[in-house]
């Protein structure tokens, strides 16, 4: 499984995200979309962060924990 949080500098909501990810033992990749605006193109996200689970957009802004338990666990 590839995830992957899309992220802007200073986000805090960001680091909320990360936290609920390494709770779940999960390992992502962040990536800075102000470095990598190619990934605006491809995701066109309004809110950081986005969570991009195998090449899908699968949720923008901080998830509940349930509902991201269900996205990582299929």
């Amino acid at each position: 499984m590839k995830v992957q949080i899309l992220t802007t500098s200073g986000c805090s909501n960001c680091n909320v995200l990360e936290k609920m990810l390494d709770k779940l033992g999960v390992s992502y990749d962040v990536v800075d979309v102000a470095k990598n605006p190619e990934y605006l193109e491809k995701y066109p996200i309004f809110t950081a962060p986005g969570l991009v689970i195998n090449e899908k957009l699968e949720f923008t802004g901080i998830p509940k924990i349930g509902e991201l338990k269900n996205k990582l666990c299929k």
